[in-house]
């Protein structure tokens, strides 16, 4: 039998709209569980869900509180997906690398055997390094048992649009997903078909750090998304068994999703797109 005190423990985040959250949104994370579990390497300790925050400026997208609400009646439930509502409360849009950070960095500061002074700073790509680059192990003192695990690792955990959107000019900084694939890791859901792995090897960057990154397959498929859910609340049309039911019953309760919050943000230049597309001028 497997130690499981020898298998590497696994953190999975999950970035986005959420808007609202669905029962796709919660598959993702058990479809990633099941395939770390089944590698008998890995063991998944943790599922986190951080929604975005307002500045974003998303066309259609309701106020953070709302959806930070929505995703945390939909994981009560839950034994080990939470929410985490640090990136959502930010005043300004944060990029996904340095959601990353945040949590990494809370990691190593939970973990008694390590502390910030103690651990191996995140270098930028490209500079050299002794470490491994997905390995986010402390330096050991002195005296200290070889058998102390290691920080766990923190993996961005995605559908296969948001790989695929790194190839969106601006919507991604280069470094980004780099330091994302190089220092942490990707584990992408894709259906049966999709073009993924023929979007990896077409980019240099993600073809290097492939190892790093976990396909998933879904064979069940599941074409649920908050589009299509907005678009049916605004039609009248039922979402029942599309998301939880305490879900949709703050949905109702709150009236969010009508052609009014839909116009939100109309005609505004989504902010990594005005942030990225303002430094590359300059």
């Amino acid at each position: 039998m497997e130690d499981p005190d020898k298998k590497t423990e696994v953190v999975l985040l999950a970035c986005g709209s959420f808007n609202p959250i669905t029962n796709m949104h919660l598959r993702l994370f058990e479809l990633a569980k099941d395939y770390f579990d089944e590698t008998g390497k890995y063991k998944v300790i943790k599922g986190i869900i951080s929604p975005v925050s307002d500045a974003y400026k998303k066309k259609g997208l309701i106020s953070a509180d709302h959806r930070v609400t929505m995703a945390k009646l939909a994981t009560k439930n839950s034994d080990w997906v939470e929410v985490d509502d640090w990136e959502s409360s930010q005043s300004e849009w944060v990029e996904t690398v340095k959601v990353l950070r945040y949590h990494h960095q809370k990691l190593l500061s939970s973990d008694p055997t390590n502390s910030l002074q103690n651990a191996l700073p995140l270098t930028k790509p490209g500079r050299k390094r002794k470490q491994e680059p997905n390995r986010h192990d402390p330096i050991k003192k002195k005296n200290q048992s070889p058998d102390i695990k290691s920080t766990p690792q923190i993996k961005l955990l995605c559908g296969s649009d948001v790989l695929e959107s790194f190839g969106i000019p601006n919507l991604w900084k280069l470094e980004d997903i780099t330091e994302i694939v190089q220092n942490h890791g990707l584990v992408c859901i894709s259906r049966a078909g999709s073009n993924v792995q023929k979007f990896i090897y077409e980019s240099d960057v993600l073809w290097r750090h492939k190892n790093n990154i976990h396909l998933v397959e879904e064979w069940i498929t599941n074409d649920i998304s908050s589009t299509r859910i907005r678009r049916a609340l605004r039609r009248g049309q039922s979402i029942r068994y599309l998301v939880p039911d305490v879900v949709l019953a703050y949905i109702k309760k709150n009236n969010l999703y009508n052609p009014e919050s839909e116009d939100k943000n109309a005609g505004v230049v989504l902010a990594p797109l005005q942030k990225y597309a303002s430094d590359s001028k300059n």
